[in-house]
């Protein structure tokens, strides 16, 4: 049984003549209280409704009035529990002398004092009743389309369901092995009852649902539970096997007696560094180290991004070059995936920590957004536990070694991470009346294999192989920066399609695998062109352009060789029109779009 309560104004208890003390400034022995006694005025309850009791006015031997709000907010406790009582007893007067079969959708109403209650009586055997609180679960990877399907299923129908993704919840892989005797997915579940995958599903829907329908009020028991937000078994598990290499025993050793301090360089202050002699001299005093072995674990500190020389001029050298740990460099304190100290265990392999994010970001958008990708909802990713879980796994970034990935997965990898930035930035930066805050955004970093990458030095620097952003006349990476290193050797325009800034006149969000990114970045160019990337106006020769292309003409060279280009990617219809226009000899007029730039939301 459902009910609403609608609370009206009504006369509340008014005193009919305030109290009144009147004292002097300073207490003293023959001080006189002049006092007038209080009364209230009640009103009179419903006949449902006990009669309160009014607060009662005490007075001290000396005639003083004991201050009565503690008597009185006593009253006002009292008087709301016997208000819900009242109400109780009604609904459950009325419950019992409705009939069930004749009248279980009609919406009875009556009156308390000052409250309207209205009460509707549903039916327990209504099949939408049954399914509303019974328990659909079911076992899923990200990525999966027969697991997107059974989703689909189940959101056409307003069907409640908890869905279990183990390439987010790792740690229940084991709980789907024990309860199906696989590791294959989809597994649904009604009730305790295992239903099987999409083919069984699908084989429940036929003649009309019928068999669906009784499966699910059948349904009974408890089914694998919701993920429980905030806890990780898996990743304490990992942490309590895991062992604290030598190499971190010894950073913790450097970071506690190493003097730390300001120094002056090359007409430069160099803040919070140490000479590589002092850091020689600690490793030969307090671990007993030979001068060249204590060299050699310099250069691994660097190697693995422990430490960097201040002006990036070497890996380590002993003498008086100076070095700083890596929590210590410009902008570190400032990246969102670090959060006061680095990550000083083994640094992961980055072609895994990148699948890694990929799996629980696909499954974040499976979950928060449309159909389409078109609308994200943040404020749901906010609050999820797939996202508390992405936002741990960031850390893994901070000092991954980047040189070994190869060029397809350099380019996955950098994609990945900057659709992925720019949910992270949307949520934490957020924007100013549903418009990106650009200046916000540039100012967003990661920690990434030892050094801050902001969005526009991975679109730029890595993926655009360090060209101009628009409108800049510098390049994000100058000639001695090591992130110049990990830009890609040629800029494949297709990239623009792949990337996502969460506007409305963006491409949509989406992932990519390394193995496939160049087959998925044309499916993505593709798609653009079907929806708004490009209109063509046969009547007036023109050709109407998202302005990307504009913006980055250098990347896709002369307009007429970008409108031979695009054909690459059109439908039959588009690509007609276009060839048409481009085969008679004559002018073409290229307009660009006007950029939306509200969120995605």
């Amino acid at each position: 049984m459902g009910s609403e309560v609608v609370e009206e104004p009504t006369e509340t208890t008014s005193l009919s003549s305030p109290r009144k003390i009147q004292t002097n400034d300073a207490p003293t022995a023959n001080c006189h209280v002049s006092v007038t006694p209080t009364t209230l005025s009640i009103v009179q309850p419903h006949s449902l409704l006990p009669k309160p009791v009014p607060p009662t006015t005490t007075y001290s031997p000396n005639d003083v009035v004991v201050s009565s709000s503690a008597t009185f907010a006593k009253f006002l406790r009292q008087r709301r529990n016997d208000l819900s009582s009242a109400i109780s007893k009604g609904i459950s007067t009325l419950k019992h002398s409705i009939n069930d079969q004749n009248d279980c959708n009609c919406v009875t109403e009556f009156n308390l004092s000052g409250l309207k209650v209205f009460v509707t009586v549903e039916n327990k055997n209504d099949a939408s009743f049954a399914r509303g609180r019974m328990r659909i679960s079911f076992f899923s990877r990200s990525n999966c389309r027969e697991c997107c399907a059974v989703r689909r299923f189940f959101r056409e129908r307003a069907l409640r369901f908890v869905e279990i993704n183990v390439d987010v919840f790792a740690e229940r892989e084991k709980e789907l092995r024990e309860r199906t005797g696989s590791a294959t997915v989809p597994k649904i579940f009604f009730g305790e009852k295992l239903i099987g995958g999409l083919v069984e599903l699908n084989a429940l829907r036929k003649d009309g649902g019928e068999e669906l329908e009784r499966r699910l009020t059948a349904a009974v028991g408890e089914g694998p539970s919701a993920p429980a937000y905030g806890f990780d078994e898996a990743a304490e598990v990992e942490e309590e096997e895991e062992e604290e290499e030598e190499i971190g025993r010894v950073v913790r050793v450097l970071r506690q007696r190493l003097p730390i301090q300001d120094r002056w360089m090359k007409m430069k202050i160099a803040r919070n560094c140490f000479a590589g002699s002092e850091l020689v001299e600690l490793l030969v005093r307090h671990h007993g180290c030979a001068p060249s072995k204590a060299v050699e674990i310099g250069k691994q500190l660097c190697k693995k991004h422990f430490i960097h020389h201040v002006f990036g001029e070497n890996d380590f050298e002993e003498g008086n070059h100076f070095y700083r740990f890596l929590e210590h460099e410009p902008l570190i304190s400032k990246c969102f995936n670090f959060r006061g100290s680095t990550n000083d265990s083994e640094p992961k392999a980055a072609a895994a920590v990148c699948d890694r994010l990929t799996k629980i970001m696909c499954a974040i958008l499976e979950s928060y957004a449309s159909e389409d990708r078109r609308h994200v909802d943040y404020m749901a990713i906010s609050k999820s536990e797939e996202f508390r879980r992405y936002v741990n796994m960031t850390q893994d970034l901070q000092r991954v070694n980047l040189l070994e990935l190869s060029e397809n997965e350099t380019l996955a990898f950098f994609i990945n991470l900057y659709n992925a930035m720019i949910i992270h930035a949307m949520i934490r930066v957020g924007c100013e009346e549903g418009v990106i805050n650009r200046r916000s955004f540039s100012d967003f970093h990661y920690l990434i294999g030892g050094h801050p990458y902001s969005l526009g030095a991975i679109k730029n620097g890595i993926l655009r192989s360090n060209q101009r952003p628009p409108y800049s006349l510098i390049k994000p990476f100058g000639t001695g920066d090591r992130r110049l290193e990990h830009a890609l050797v040629k800029m494949d325009p297709l990239v623009h399609f792949g990337l996502c800034n969460g506007t409305k006149s963006s491409p949509k969000v989406r992932f990519f695998s390394s193995y496939r990114v160049a087959e998925e970045l044309r499916s993505a160019a593709r798609e653009f062109f079907e929806n708004d990337g490009i209109e063509v106006d046969l009547e007036k020769r023109t050709i109407h352009l998202t302005p990307i292309f504009k913006w980055h003409s250098s990347d896709f060279g002369q307009e007429r060789n970008i409108l031979k280009w695009i054909i690459n990617f059109l439908d039959a219809n588009k690509a007609g029109l276009l060839t048409h226009l481009l085969g008679d000899g004559g002018h073409v007029n290229i307009s660009y779009m006007s950029y939306d730039w509200s969120i995605n939301s």
